[in-house]
């Protein structure tokens, strides 16, 4: 059943919808552009995020605002922009890029401008000092973008670094129902007024598209990525990411459109079953992400890696979670760089466990179980 669309505020932006049109996944034509756009509209979503790395989303998206603003040109000036510009960019290439971006559009201004992929130390170094402050104040000085932001796969300490840098309005993150782990973060985002965006919980939040039999039932009576959504809203994160490459791929944006609440008994209860089914599988060998193993000697992500053991094992995602573990090492600053065979059994680990996990043997069968032969990423 579909309610009526809500909006949340996103930094100093105007409002978007609890969800937002992520175009990655529509790249093959510009007719498939404007299907998925228009179903997007009929769920009521306002807010659409591309780049330029989506190879040629932002001229298929550009083809299709301008075919509606013929058609519609109401609904055209309800919607919301956010494109993207990777870091480490010299001043006149940024100003050179945004240009072309914005042509690619057919817009003369930009919503939103994010730094995409404010993964390392030195990606915040030159936006807050370097090439992309200068690059960032051209663009808000010159009205051609209405405020800056930053989306980021990198560590939560360097993610805390920029929040708190007071320069960015709005950031898009990792935040999902399987990995909890930056949700603080986004609560004081959020109550500073920075607009936040979960990346992908569909996809890199689980798969849960295609979710497993013993995740389904699980989440039952819910539909796993019905409850992960529901989650992520009732947390107060300002808008979903939903990477669709067919009009159906919005069928639960427009089911949640109005979805703007709090969980309901009913919700909370599924969400506790959930994690005592995980619990139940996986017994005392569960690892409960706390971090205090770290800092590896050997830079091994054990609580990164031990999250995918317990999705494998404990809700059956072991699809999902050997996926993303044969990306490690392979995709650059994006995702981790070292899997569990880096692990020597040092024993540095085990002391500061609280939960007194056998760490290297649990990272052996990690890497046993998880390790496959790479996948291409979608793009970059």
């Amino acid at each position: 059943m579909t309610t009526e669309a809500s909006r949340r505020p996103f930094g100093s932006g105007r409002p978007v919808s609890l969800f937002t049109l992520g175009t990655m996944r529509t790249v093959d034509s510009s007719a498939q552009m404007e299907a998925v756009l228009m179903a997007a509209l009929a769920a009521g979503i306002n807010h659409l995020e591309t780049a330029p790395a989506y190879g040629p989303a932002e001229s298929f998206l550009g083809a299709a605002l301008q075919a509606l603003e013929t058609r519609h040109p109401q609904q055209r000036r309800g919607l919301v922009i956010t494109s993207k510009l990777l870091p480490g960019l010299t001043l006149a290439e940024g100003k050179s890029q945004l240009t072309a971006l914005l042509r690619r559009l057919r817009i003369e201004r930009l919503d939103n401008l994010a730094v995409h992929g404010l993964n390392l130390s030195e990606h915040l170094q030159w936006a807050l000092h370097g090439p992309g402050k200068e690059l960032l104040a051209w663009a808000l000085g010159e009205g051609l973008v209405g405020q800056v932001g930053f989306s980021s796969h990198g560590p939560t300490a360097l993610i805390a670094k920029a929040l708190a840098s007071a320069h960015f309005s709005f950031c898009s993150l990792h935040l999902h129902l399987f990995d909890q782990e930056r949700i603080p973060l986004a609560r004081a985002a959020l109550a500073d007024g920075i607009g936040v965006m979960a990346i992908s919980p569909a996809d890199k939040g689980g798969r849960l598209y295609a979710p497993p039999i013993e995740l389904v039932a699980d989440c039952a009576p819910f539909a796993p990525l019905e409850l992960a959504y529901r989650f992520l809203l009732a947390e107060g994160i300002s808008t979903l990411t939903v990477g669709a490459a067919q009009p159906s791929d919005l069928a639960w944006a427009r089911m949640l459109a109005g979805a703007d609440h709090r969980l309901s008994e009913s919700e909370h209860q599924a969400l506790e079953r959930l994690e005592r089914a995980g619990r139940n599988r996986l017994g005392e060998s569960l690892c409960g992400q706390c971090r205090q193993c770290l800092p590896c000697p050997s830079a091994v992500p054990i609580p990164a890696l031990l999250r995918l053991r317990n999705l494998a094992l404990g809700h059956g995602m072991e699809s999902f979670a050997s996926e993303r573990y044969a990306l490690i090492g392979r995709a650059g600053h994006w995702w981790e760089q070292h899997d569990a065979s880096a692990c020597n059994r040092c024993g540095d680990c085990l002391p500061r466990c609280p939960l007194g996990l056998p760490i290297p043997e649990l990272l052996a069968e990690t890497h046993q179980r998880l390790a496959a032969p790479p996948r291409r990423r979608l793009w970059g």
